[in-house]
This record gives C-alpha cells, structure tokens and sequence, in this order.
C-alpha cells in the first residue's frame, strides 16, 4: 500500500517546524494565545485625534471588543502598505529578508526580560510581520513552496484577523529603543520594522491614544500637551517666582524674540510634567547666568513650544511634520542656531532623519558658541545643539561658577537614555557634567549602560497608566541595575536626560526601587549654579534643605 504514496507526497506531510505543545501546528500559528487584556495594552485613538492626523477610518473601537469596525478592503490596504514601504525604504526589505533566527537579539529585550513571553523576543517579534512578507512579496518563499515539503519550510502564513491583532498586540510592546540592534550581527533594526507596523496600522486607523492626541495635539497647539502659548508662557512665569524664592534672582526668559543669538526649543513634559518642571527651572537659570555674565540672548517661543517628536511613533510623514516647526520658527526669528532641552525622541529625530526629512539647514549658522568659541561640527548641517553638549563646553572651558557641595546629598548614578546614546551617541557629555555638579557618581553595570543601556519600559508613545503591568515589567531590568548600584554604593538619585524617562523612571523607581529619585542633569546644574546677585540659598529647586542647612 505504500507504494501507491509518491514521494513529494510523504515530503509534504514532513512539519519541520517545533512545536510549542501538542497539536499545536505550526510554530507560527500563535494567534490562539494572543490575549489583550487589561494592564497590557493602551486605549484606542479617539476618532477626532485620528481625524486631525488625516488618517484613514477614524471611529470609535476598543481593542478588547471582536469587531474593530475596519473596512471591508482590509487586507487589500494593508497589501498596498506593505508593498509600499518594501519599494520605498531599502532598509525595510533587507530587513525583511537577512535574518537568519540566529537569536542573538533575543535576551536583549527588556519585554521579554520581563514579560517571559516568547513572541517580546526582537526576532520573533518581527517575524510576526515576515511570515506575512514570505507569503505575499518574497521570491524565495513563493519557490521554495514549490518545492514538495518546502511549503511549510517557508514559514509563511496569510494575513488573517488573529494575526492582525497578533501583530497589533506586539509591535505596541516595542518601544524602538533598538537595544536588539546593537547586538544583532547583521545589523536589523527591529525598532525601523516596528515603525513600518505601525505606519501600516494607521493606514487602518488602528493607532492608540497616548500617540494619537498628543500628535493631533502638537498639530493645532504646537505641543503635545495641547497647551495654549499663554498658558506654555504662565506655567514659566510660575517657575520664575519659584526660582526667586530660592536664589533671590528673577530668571524671566524671552519669548519670540527676533534676532536673538539662539532658539530654545525643549519637550514640553519640562514644563508640566513633575519631575521634568524642576529641569526646566534649572534651564532658566542656566540662561539667566549666561546672559548676566556674557550677554547670551535666549529666546524661547510659545508657537515651537515642543522639542519632542511623537512623529516618530506615528509614521514618516508625521515625523517630518512636526519637526518641520521648530526650524520654520528658526527662520522666522531670525536666530543663528537652535539650542535643544533634554528629550529623547526629538534628538534621534534629529540625528538620524533631519537631512534626509527637512534639511540640510542652510539658512541657520554652524553652531558656535559664542562664550566659548568651540564649534559643535557635529551640528554643521542640522544646526541643532543638545544643552548637555551646551553645557558641558561650558564647564570645560571653566565659564561657569559651580558649587558641588549643594548637591552633596546626591549619591547619583546615569541612564543613558535610548534615544540619545544609541540613537545620537552622546554618552560622556552628561556623565562630565554630573561629575562637576556633584562629589558622588557611580556606574551602573557596563552592560546595561551607554550603547548597552537598558529602556525604561515606556517609550514610543507607551507611556500611559492603563499598560502599567507592561511598563513595570518592561522596567524590570533597569530596575535591577539601579538597585544594584543602590545597594552597593548607596545611591539615591538617578539622573538621565530624557522627559519620557524622567516621568517613566519616577514610577519605575517607586514601584522597583522607592528610595531613589529621578532628576535631570539640568536640575543639578541649577542647583549648583552661582547666580551673579543671588542671596544665601537653604533650598534647592524642590524647597528641600541644602545640604548642612536642614535646621535653618
């Protein structure tokens, strides 16, 4: 009988795939165990966000619900995206096609550190998305299933519903702090793949509302907060007769100034969101400093009221959108260059797709300083500089009157933030200025600094309070690194230079390690800071006792 079987027959009853569990099937059929649930997920977009983004489907769904009202030509979109995107981006379909499976990225995700689940593994994560491209766009897979037994060699699979909100439940459990990147030997930026899912979703309306408002926000108010310039203008008006309080000095900045030397454009969590507020103090004292001892003339603007870039979760176009403001502002004001706050997103951003989005910059200077003379060659065609590069030369060049005993009570340690090491490579300039602000600084473990650094779990537009089991277990491993250096060395502050990791690592801190506190490297330079005119300081910029002036 079983010389009637041919043998392409036996071939293609061969499954070469694992299995996960019994009867299981393919290794890829995991849609069975995707679960959204509470704790894991951000809302939906709210259709008026989704409206103003000009995107496609704006209505009203919930993730959790059977029916997340698409059209009926939905797999057809989400065809065209990918085809798209696979013609239009070059990095995107090597991408698509290198990956050996090699695993060498796996354990380098802080969600599958802490999640446990398989598919948070970089590598599977975007194989979610390249069992879809080997079924409808690679030459390979379409002749290997050809070929008798190769069909399931291929891994490829059709797009369905369930892999659809497979992919949407785990390209939201990516916050494209491209960790995997650094170690991969071939070089795939996972974080550019997940970008690529997301731009896909939008295509659909399917986006989540830490994203979509804020970007829809930025549109109409120039900020992700959705503040009005008078309010952008009183919220720093406030912490002027905070700062006064404290040093005796009035620190009352410039708004739309023309002509002025430099913009100063910073994410707007510095000026509303704690801990970030007491930086953004530190800011104005820094530029009060600089323009009473050699003229310095900032100007800040209430129309380019936001450095951040949340464009960058959302899609190209967008991305090229809202950076586009902050230099139309350049040129309307008539600055030489552009100074930028501490931010993450907006600096990768600016690093990485400037030129190719917006630029170059031609009608700004190469930023100089003119305190120092040094010029930041780096910036040569983006004509952005970052304050801790700013400051840093500064110090350096012995500019500025420093008291490190203010800060005697910071035993600190350093996050590297994602976005500005491995996205920018600025590593040692933050870590010089703490050294010269404050007597105590120690490392966490090298693996989980500079290029290696770990994410606070809340990037990407993740940052909400429905998704916080995520985001604690996506903190996990920063989490372990700072308390070890808590425990070993006694350190009780950890500075980074990020918004979303100032806000992210306070609650990563409270809920993993509550007896170390978050501040930005600016709030220790305000605090050292020698103001020309202050009175005798007993407080620093959160009315707490210097140290050695608990009793006064």
């Amino acid at each position: 009988m079983s010389n009637d079987i041919k043998s392409d027959e036996l071939l293609n009853k061969i499954d070469f795939s694992p299995k996960y569990d019994k009867g299981s099937g393919n290794w890829m059929d995991t849609t069975k165990s995707v679960q959204i649930r509470p704790g894991m997920y951000c809302y939906a977009a709210k259709a008026e966000s989704v409206e103003m983004l000009g995107l496609p489907n704006a209505r009203p769904w919930n993730p959790l619900e059977e029916d997340w009202k698409l059209p009926d030509n939905w797999q057809e979109i989400i065809f065209n995206g990918l085809k798209e995107r696979l013609e239009k981006f070059r990095t995107f379909k090597v991408f698509m096609d290198i990956c050996v499976r090699c695993g060498a990225c796996a354990d380098k995700c802080h969600f599958f550190l802490g999640t446990g689940d398989p598919k948070n593994m970089p590598v599977l994560r975007a194989e979610l998305l390249r069992s879809v491209y080997r079924n409808d766009f690679s030459t390979a897979a379409k002749i290997l299933s050809k070929i008798p037994g190769g069909k399931k060699l291929a891994g490829a699979r059709p797009m369905t519903m369930s892999v659809l909100k497979e992919w949407w439940y785990y390209f939201f459990q990516c916050t494209e702090c491209r960790r995997c990147s650094v170690f991969c030997p071939y070089g795939i930026d996972t974080a550019e793949i997940t970008m690529m899912a997301r731009e896909i979703f939008n295509l659909l309306g399917l986006n989540i509302d830490w994203i979509a408002t804020p970007v829809s926000n930025c549109y109409q108010t120039g900020n992700h907060l959705g503040i009005q310039p008078h309010a952008f203008k009183d919220m720093l008006e406030f912490f002027v007769e905070d700062i006064e309080d404290v040093t005796g000095v009035n620190c009352t900045p410039q708004f739309q100034k023309k002509g002025a030397d430099i913009l100063f454009i910073t994410p707007s969590g510095d000026v509303f969101a704690d801990p970030g507020t007491y930086t953004c103090q530190g800011y104005l004292i820094l530029f009060q400093y600089l323009k009473e001892k050699y003229g310095l003339d900032i100007t800040w603007s209430t129309y380019a009221s936001e450095g951040g870039n949340f464009g960058s979760f959302t899609s190209h176009e967008t991305m090229k959108r809202l950076n586009a403001k902050m230099y139309a502002e350049a040129r309307r004001l008539g600055v030489k260059w552009i100074l930028g706050g501490e931010c993450g997103h907006m600096w990768r951003v600016i690093n990485q797709y400037m030129d190719t989005m917006n630029g170059p910059a031609d009608f700004l200077e190469v930023p100089k300083s003119p305190i120092t003379g040094t010029i930041f060659e780096n910036a040569a065609s983006t004509k952005m500089v970052h304050i801790t590069e700013f400051t840093a030369d500064l110090i350096k060049h012995g500019k500025l009157e420093l008291d490190k005993s203010r800060n005697a009570n910071r035993i600190m340690t350093f996050h590297d933030s994602c976005n500005t090491s491995r996205g920018m490579g600025l590593l040692d300039e933050p870590r010089y200025i703490i050294e010269n602000v404050c007597d105590n600084f120690y490392e966490m473990p090298p693996n989980t600094i500079r290029e290696q650094t770990f994410c606070c779990g809340s990037g990407s537009g993740l940052n909400a309070g429905e998704n916080m089991e995520l985001r604690m277990a996506g903190a996990l491993p920063r989490a372990n690194a700072v308390k070890y250096v808590h425990e070993k060395f006694g350190v009780n502050t950890l500075g980074t230079i990020c918004a979303i990791d100032r806000a992210a690592l306070t609650t990563l801190c409270e809920y993993w390690v509550p007896d170390v506190e978050v501040y930005g490297i600016h709030e220790l330079v305000g605090n050292a800071l020698i103001l020309p005119g202050e009175k005798e300081r007993d407080e620093d910029l959160r009315f707490e006792p210097l140290p050695g002036k608990e009793e006064k």
